[in-house]
Protein backbone atom coordinates (compact mmCIF):
# COMPACT_ATOMS: atom_id res chain seq x y z
CA UNK A 1 0.00 0.00 0.00
CA UNK A 2 1.02 3.21 -0.89
CA UNK A 3 -0.67 6.46 1.25
CA UNK A 4 -0.79 9.87 -0.45
CA UNK A 5 -1.64 13.08 1.11
CA UNK A 6 -3.34 15.54 -1.20
CA UNK A 7 -3.59 18.55 1.77
CA UNK A 8 -5.19 21.25 -1.21
CA UNK A 9 -6.84 19.04 -3.92
CA UNK A 10 -8.88 20.26 -6.42
CA UNK A 11 -11.49 19.82 -10.04
CA UNK A 12 -9.04 20.51 -12.65
CA UNK A 13 -11.00 21.76 -15.21
CA UNK A 14 -9.07 21.71 -19.03
CA UNK A 15 -10.10 23.53 -21.69
CA UNK A 16 -8.03 22.71 -24.97
CA UNK A 17 -7.78 25.73 -27.02
CA UNK A 18 -6.36 26.33 -30.71
CA UNK A 19 -4.81 29.13 -29.62
CA UNK A 20 -4.83 31.10 -26.89
CA UNK A 21 -5.16 35.43 -27.05
CA UNK A 22 -5.50 37.85 -24.17
CA UNK A 23 -8.67 39.44 -24.47
CA UNK A 24 -10.21 37.61 -27.32
CA UNK A 25 -13.03 35.01 -27.10
CA UNK A 26 -12.18 31.58 -27.50
CA UNK A 27 -13.75 28.51 -28.44
CA UNK A 28 -12.75 25.30 -26.63
CA UNK A 29 -11.91 22.28 -29.21
CA UNK A 30 -12.19 19.94 -25.74
CA UNK A 31 -13.02 19.85 -22.36
CA UNK A 32 -12.79 17.65 -19.63
CA UNK A 33 -13.08 17.60 -15.56
CA UNK A 34 -10.73 15.67 -13.50
CA UNK A 35 -9.74 14.93 -9.90
CA UNK A 36 -6.72 17.28 -8.87
CA UNK A 37 -4.29 17.38 -6.71
CA UNK A 38 -0.73 16.35 -6.66
CA UNK A 39 -1.23 13.46 -4.05
CA UNK A 40 -4.21 12.48 -5.94
CA UNK A 41 -2.35 12.15 -9.22
CA UNK A 42 0.19 10.10 -8.07
CA UNK A 43 -2.39 8.20 -6.51
CA UNK A 44 -4.20 7.75 -10.08
CA UNK A 45 -1.41 6.36 -12.03
CA UNK A 46 -0.42 4.10 -9.16
CA UNK A 47 -3.87 2.32 -9.37
CA UNK A 48 -3.65 2.80 -13.52
CA UNK A 49 -0.49 0.35 -13.46
CA UNK A 50 -1.95 -1.64 -10.53
CA UNK A 51 -0.59 -0.61 -7.50
CA UNK A 52 -2.44 -0.54 -4.09
CA UNK A 53 -3.20 3.46 -3.05
CA UNK A 54 -4.50 4.67 -0.64
CA UNK A 55 -5.50 8.89 -0.64
CA UNK A 56 -6.01 11.19 2.30
CA UNK A 57 -7.66 14.36 1.71
CA UNK A 58 -9.80 17.07 2.86
CA UNK A 59 -13.38 17.13 1.41
CA UNK A 60 -15.63 20.22 1.48
CA UNK A 61 -18.93 21.52 -0.27
CA UNK A 62 -20.03 20.06 -3.60
CA UNK A 63 -17.13 20.30 -4.72
CA UNK A 64 -15.80 17.99 -2.13
CA UNK A 65 -18.81 15.27 -3.19
CA UNK A 66 -17.81 15.30 -6.49
CA UNK A 67 -14.39 14.79 -5.60
CA UNK A 68 -14.72 12.22 -3.56
CA UNK A 69 -16.88 10.08 -6.03
CA UNK A 70 -14.89 10.56 -8.61
CA UNK A 71 -11.68 9.18 -7.14
CA UNK A 72 -14.14 6.34 -5.51
CA UNK A 73 -15.41 5.61 -9.07
CA UNK A 74 -12.13 3.89 -9.94
CA UNK A 75 -11.36 1.95 -7.00
CA UNK A 76 -9.67 4.22 -5.25
CA UNK A 77 -9.59 3.83 -1.37
CA UNK A 78 -10.12 7.49 -0.19
CA UNK A 79 -9.76 8.96 3.93
CA UNK A 80 -11.74 12.04 3.64
CA UNK A 81 -11.82 14.68 6.50
CA UNK A 82 -14.58 16.79 6.69
CA UNK A 83 -14.19 20.47 6.49
CA UNK A 84 -16.14 23.36 6.50
CA UNK A 85 -14.81 25.23 3.26
CA UNK A 86 -15.54 23.88 0.09
CA UNK A 87 -12.73 22.06 -2.13
CA UNK A 88 -10.82 25.09 -4.92
CA UNK A 89 -11.36 24.50 -8.72
CA UNK A 90 -8.56 25.20 -10.85
CA UNK A 91 -8.44 25.70 -14.49
CA UNK A 92 -5.40 25.18 -17.35
CA UNK A 93 -5.91 26.03 -20.66
CA UNK A 94 -3.57 24.00 -23.21
CA UNK A 95 -2.70 25.15 -26.62
CA UNK A 96 -1.80 22.72 -30.00
CA UNK A 97 2.03 22.94 -29.28
CA UNK A 98 1.74 21.69 -25.44
CA UNK A 99 1.61 24.71 -23.92
CA UNK A 100 -0.63 25.00 -20.81
CA UNK A 101 -1.65 28.33 -19.09
CA UNK A 102 -2.53 26.98 -15.03
CA UNK A 103 -4.84 28.99 -13.32
CA UNK A 104 -5.24 27.88 -9.40
CA UNK A 105 -7.11 28.76 -6.93
CA UNK A 106 -5.87 29.21 -3.25
CA UNK A 107 -7.67 26.74 -1.97
CA UNK A 108 -10.22 26.59 1.66
CA UNK A 109 -8.81 27.93 5.05
CA UNK A 110 -8.40 24.94 7.21
CA UNK A 111 -9.04 25.60 10.74
CA UNK A 112 -6.14 24.47 13.62
CA UNK A 113 -8.88 21.34 14.35
CA UNK A 114 -8.96 20.57 10.66
CA UNK A 115 -5.32 20.58 10.44
CA UNK A 116 -5.01 18.18 12.97
CA UNK A 117 -7.66 15.76 12.01
CA UNK A 118 -6.13 15.42 9.07
CA UNK A 119 -2.76 14.65 10.57
CA UNK A 120 -4.15 12.30 12.67
CA UNK A 121 -5.48 10.68 9.34
CA UNK A 122 -2.07 10.59 7.70
CA UNK A 123 -1.28 8.61 10.75
CA UNK A 124 -3.49 5.84 11.14
CA UNK A 125 -3.39 5.45 7.56
CA UNK A 126 0.52 4.41 6.85
CA UNK A 127 0.15 1.51 9.64
CA UNK A 128 2.06 -1.00 7.49
CA UNK A 129 2.11 1.22 4.51
CA UNK A 130 5.23 0.66 1.56
CA UNK A 131 5.41 4.46 1.42
CA UNK A 132 3.97 7.64 2.48
CA UNK A 133 4.02 10.58 -0.45
CA UNK A 134 3.20 14.30 0.69
CA UNK A 135 2.46 16.34 -2.33
CA UNK A 136 1.29 19.32 -3.24
CA UNK A 137 1.07 23.26 -1.73
CA UNK A 138 -0.82 23.66 1.44
CA UNK A 139 -3.72 25.46 1.89
CA UNK A 140 -4.51 28.51 3.70
CA UNK A 141 -4.83 28.06 7.73
CA UNK A 142 -2.07 24.65 7.55
CA UNK A 143 1.30 25.74 9.08
CA UNK A 144 4.41 25.68 7.10
CA UNK A 145 5.61 22.11 8.96
CA UNK A 146 2.81 19.99 8.40
CA UNK A 147 5.01 18.03 5.84
CA UNK A 148 7.92 18.24 7.99
CA UNK A 149 5.81 16.98 11.06
CA UNK A 150 4.80 13.99 9.12
CA UNK A 151 7.89 13.19 7.82
CA UNK A 152 9.03 12.70 11.40
CA UNK A 153 5.83 10.62 12.68
CA UNK A 154 6.13 8.85 9.23
CA UNK A 155 9.99 7.83 9.90
CA UNK A 156 9.09 7.00 13.81
CA UNK A 157 6.56 4.61 12.58
CA UNK A 158 9.21 3.34 10.18
CA UNK A 159 7.46 3.88 6.83
CA UNK A 160 9.58 5.52 4.01
CA UNK A 161 8.37 9.29 2.90
CA UNK A 162 8.39 10.91 -0.04
CA UNK A 163 8.00 14.97 -0.47
CA UNK A 164 7.16 16.53 -3.57
CA UNK A 165 6.66 20.77 -2.43
CA UNK A 166 7.67 23.60 -2.97
CA UNK A 167 8.69 27.07 -0.80
CA UNK A 168 8.88 26.96 3.11
CA UNK A 169 7.01 23.60 3.06
CA UNK A 170 9.63 21.43 0.91
CA UNK A 171 12.51 23.50 3.11
CA UNK A 172 11.33 22.27 6.06
CA UNK A 173 10.46 18.80 5.18
CA UNK A 174 14.21 18.77 3.34
CA UNK A 175 15.22 19.77 7.48
CA UNK A 176 13.25 16.94 8.81
CA UNK A 177 15.18 14.26 6.73
CA UNK A 178 12.66 12.73 4.36
CA UNK A 179 13.54 9.11 2.01
CA UNK A 180 13.00 10.89 -1.23
CA UNK A 181 11.96 14.57 -2.44
CA UNK A 182 11.25 15.15 -6.43
CA UNK A 183 11.69 19.30 -6.86
CA UNK A 184 11.60 19.94 -10.31
CA UNK A 185 14.58 22.28 -11.16
CA UNK A 186 12.98 25.52 -10.55
CA UNK A 187 12.00 24.18 -6.92
CA UNK A 188 15.80 22.64 -6.27
CA UNK A 189 17.23 26.08 -7.43
CA UNK A 190 15.20 27.82 -4.85
CA UNK A 191 16.36 25.51 -2.17
CA UNK A 192 19.64 25.83 -2.56
CA UNK A 193 19.04 29.28 -3.79
CA UNK A 194 20.94 29.64 -6.75
CA UNK A 195 20.93 29.43 -10.53
CA UNK A 196 21.37 25.49 -12.28
CA UNK A 197 22.42 25.58 -15.97
CA UNK A 198 23.58 22.46 -16.47
CA UNK A 199 23.22 18.95 -15.53
CA UNK A 200 26.26 19.11 -13.78
CA UNK A 201 24.50 21.84 -11.41
CA UNK A 202 21.76 19.94 -10.54
CA UNK A 203 23.31 17.13 -9.46
CA UNK A 204 25.73 19.33 -7.29
CA UNK A 205 22.69 20.85 -5.86
CA UNK A 206 21.19 17.95 -5.09
CA UNK A 207 24.11 16.52 -3.40
CA UNK A 208 23.95 19.43 -0.99
CA UNK A 209 20.85 18.44 0.11
CA UNK A 210 21.36 14.61 0.25
CA UNK A 211 23.96 15.98 2.82
CA UNK A 212 21.77 17.65 5.02
CA UNK A 213 19.98 14.43 5.16
CA UNK A 214 17.51 13.79 2.34
CA UNK A 215 18.67 9.96 1.32
CA UNK A 216 17.65 10.25 -2.70
CA UNK A 217 16.92 13.39 -4.75
CA UNK A 218 15.41 12.82 -8.06
CA UNK A 219 15.28 16.18 -9.87
CA UNK A 220 12.14 16.57 -13.16
CA UNK A 221 14.31 18.57 -15.83
CA UNK A 222 10.98 19.01 -18.61
CA UNK A 223 12.46 17.57 -21.77
CA UNK A 224 15.68 16.83 -20.53
CA UNK A 225 14.23 13.78 -18.54
CA UNK A 226 15.04 12.86 -14.88
CA UNK A 227 18.36 12.90 -12.74
CA UNK A 228 18.59 10.82 -9.25
CA UNK A 229 20.89 11.51 -6.99
CA UNK A 230 21.88 9.26 -3.85
CA UNK A 231 25.05 10.22 -1.78
CA UNK A 232 27.93 10.23 -4.47
CA UNK A 233 25.66 8.25 -7.22
CA UNK A 234 23.97 9.78 -9.97
CA UNK A 235 22.04 9.00 -12.93
CA UNK A 236 20.48 11.05 -15.62
CA UNK A 237 17.41 9.18 -17.88
CA UNK A 238 15.91 10.90 -21.05
CA UNK A 239 13.62 9.63 -23.13
CA UNK A 240 12.97 10.92 -27.25
CA UNK A 241 11.13 14.20 -27.80
CA UNK A 242 7.46 13.51 -27.96
CA UNK A 243 4.14 15.42 -28.82
CA UNK A 244 3.18 16.84 -25.75
CA UNK A 245 -0.70 17.40 -25.20
CA UNK A 246 -0.50 18.11 -22.11
CA UNK A 247 2.47 18.28 -18.92
CA UNK A 248 -0.03 18.70 -16.06
CA UNK A 249 0.61 15.56 -13.78
CA UNK A 250 3.11 14.56 -15.80
CA UNK A 251 5.57 15.22 -13.01
CA UNK A 252 3.21 13.42 -10.77
CA UNK A 253 3.35 10.30 -12.62
CA UNK A 254 7.13 10.43 -12.63
CA UNK A 255 7.11 10.17 -8.86
CA UNK A 256 4.30 7.10 -9.02
CA UNK A 257 7.09 5.47 -11.07
CA UNK A 258 9.95 6.16 -8.58
CA UNK A 259 7.84 5.05 -5.55
CA UNK A 260 6.30 2.07 -7.74
CA UNK A 261 10.56 1.06 -8.01
CA UNK A 262 11.00 1.59 -4.78
CA UNK A 263 12.61 4.93 -5.15
CA UNK A 264 16.10 3.38 -6.40
CA UNK A 265 18.19 4.23 -9.25
CA UNK A 266 16.58 0.86 -11.06
CA UNK A 267 13.35 3.03 -10.57
CA UNK A 268 14.06 6.18 -12.59
CA UNK A 269 13.74 4.48 -16.11
CA UNK A 270 10.33 3.56 -15.05
CA UNK A 271 9.69 6.93 -13.64
CA UNK A 272 10.67 9.02 -16.76
CA UNK A 273 8.10 6.53 -18.75
CA UNK A 274 5.10 6.98 -16.75
CA UNK A 275 6.17 10.92 -16.75
CA UNK A 276 6.85 10.68 -20.75
CA UNK A 277 3.15 8.76 -20.90
CA UNK A 278 1.25 10.82 -19.18
CA UNK A 279 2.59 13.75 -20.82
CA UNK A 280 1.19 12.67 -24.37
CA UNK A 281 -2.08 12.22 -22.76
CA UNK A 282 -5.10 15.62 -22.39
CA UNK A 283 -5.73 16.82 -19.19
CA UNK A 284 -4.67 14.97 -15.77
CA UNK A 285 -4.84 11.86 -17.41
CA UNK A 286 -2.19 8.81 -16.71
CA UNK A 287 -0.73 5.67 -18.30
CA UNK A 288 -1.93 2.57 -18.38
CA UNK A 289 0.77 -0.55 -18.64
CA UNK A 290 0.33 -0.07 -22.62
CA UNK A 291 1.41 3.08 -22.78
CA UNK A 292 4.56 2.98 -21.27
CA UNK A 293 8.00 2.45 -23.20
CA UNK A 294 10.59 1.47 -21.22
CA UNK A 295 12.72 0.67 -23.76
CA UNK A 296 12.91 4.06 -25.18
CA UNK A 297 13.85 5.61 -21.88
CA UNK A 298 17.95 5.77 -21.81
CA UNK A 299 19.74 5.80 -18.48
CA UNK A 300 23.31 7.25 -18.57
CA UNK A 301 26.01 8.42 -16.91
CA UNK A 302 25.88 12.42 -16.14
CA UNK A 303 27.60 14.68 -18.51
CA UNK A 304 28.41 17.34 -16.47
CA UNK A 305 28.89 19.96 -18.89
CA UNK A 306 25.11 19.39 -20.55
CA UNK A 307 22.92 22.77 -20.72
CA UNK A 308 19.76 22.30 -19.62
CA UNK A 309 16.78 23.37 -22.08
CA UNK A 310 14.98 25.24 -19.22
CA UNK A 311 17.35 26.48 -16.29
CA UNK A 312 16.18 26.68 -13.28
CA UNK A 313 16.51 30.00 -10.93
CA UNK A 314 15.56 30.94 -7.55
CA UNK A 315 12.89 33.17 -6.61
Amino acid sequence: MIVTLTPNPSLDRTLELPRLARGEVHRVAGTRVDPGGKGLNVSFALHLTGHATRAVLPLGGYEGEQLKAAVEAVSIEVVGVAIAEPNRTNLSLVEPDGTVTKINAAGPRLTTSEVAALTSEVTASIRGARWLALCGSLPPGAPDDLYARLVADATAAGVPVAVDASGAPMAAAVAAGPDLIKPNVHELAELVDRRLETVGDVVDAARCLCDEGVRTVVVSLGADGAVLVEGTDADHATAPPIEVRSAVGAGDALLAGLLAGDGGPDALRTAVAYGTAAARLPGTQFPRPDDLDLAAVTVAAVDPTRALDEPGAPR
